[in-house]
């Protein structure tokens, strides 16, 4: 098949497009650069710098699907700018469905976030939970997987939305991990930690989200679904401290900013329900220890 990824030069996007390649699919990878790496697309994929918001009718022609990852991922500063995060995010996905329909693309898949669903009292939080974001993000995703949901019944547009917990791996430049790490290295006696640190979230690595994703993809019969793809575990933001500074043998002083929440917006409970993705044959692989091993043996290398 011909799938086209927005955002495949960014980190979930640079291995779905490895993913499909590798399975004998064709990738073509759009892409402006803003926070993607040319050098993390694959040299097997054709590649296109453009912004999503764009015109990209001529582009979808002939694909079979749109992989539709192209965001902001610049999570924590959206409420200081929440314009841009609904520019982007949802003006965006809108011109990519727009390019759906005009090019009779019959298949498009959506990744959206564990945010849509706010601070829930059902854990893990099974998709049929209600959804009241309290992030600029989170708001932003929901709007874009009502479009999805739209666009599916108006015009046939086979979709599926992920919302994705706290996918971390290799080419992975934002979240908890990486920065903890980088703090490290530049002060190996304390470390900062936004929040109280007890923060207690679903981290999982990149191979299992793409696996997720895919059995989906070649499963999915219904003209729309959604998806909860993340581990089986939480993980708090103290223990990913400790383990990240036990892997550089340091034991620094954990300085706390003191509030349950990292930044505003931030979720600081959330596990998902993935019985449904599990229905369909998908298993958490890799463990979060294994996991963080392999991402923090690329930082360092």
């Amino acid at each position: 098949m011909r799938c086209v990824i927005t955002g495949g030069a960014g980190f979930i996007g640079s291995h779905l497009a490895d993913s499909l390649l590798f399975q004998g699919h064709e990738a073509t990878v759009i892409d402006d650069l803003s926070s993607g790496k040319r050098e993390y697309v694959n040299e097997k994929a054709s590649f296109i710098k453009k912004d999503i918001r764009k015109e990209l009718t001529a582009e979808f022609q002939g694909a079979d699907t749109i992989f539709h990852l192209a965001a902001d991922p610049d999570v924590r500063s959206n409420s200081r700018d929440p314009k841009k995060s609904f520019d982007i995010n949802v003006m965006g996905t809108i011109s990519v469905l727009e390019a759906c329909r005009k090019a009779d693309v019959p298949r498009f898949v959506f990744a959206s976030t564990s945010a849509v669903y706010g601070e829930t009292d059902i854990l893990p939080t099974p998709e049929t939970a209600p959804c009241s974001p309290i992030s600029e993000y989170g708001a932003s995703k929901l709007a874009c997987e009502a479009y999805a949901s739209c666009y599916s019944a108006l015009y046939g547009i086979r979709s599926t939305s992920f919302r994705l917990a706290n996918i971390f791996g290799e080419r992975s430049s934002h979240g908890v991990i990486p920065d903890f790490y980088n703090k490290l290295k530049d002060n190996p006696d304390q470390l900062e930690i936004l929040g109280d640190g007890k923060q207690d979230k679903s981290y999982l690595h990149i191979s299992d989200c793409i696996s997720g994703m895919l059995a989906a993809w070649k499963t999915q019969q219904a003209t729309y679904e959604v998806y909860n793809i993340g581990s089986k575990d939480k993980t708090t933001v103290d223990g990913i401290a400790q383990k990240i500074s036990s892997y550089l043998s340091l034991h620094p002083k954990l300085i706390h900013t003191g509030t349950k929440r990292g930044w505003p917006g931030d979720v600081p409970l959330m596990l998902l329900d993935t019985k449904k993705l599990g229905s369909i044959g998908w298993r958490q692989q890799l463990s979060f220890d294994d996991g963080l091993k392999r991402y923090l043996e690329w930082l360092a290398a």
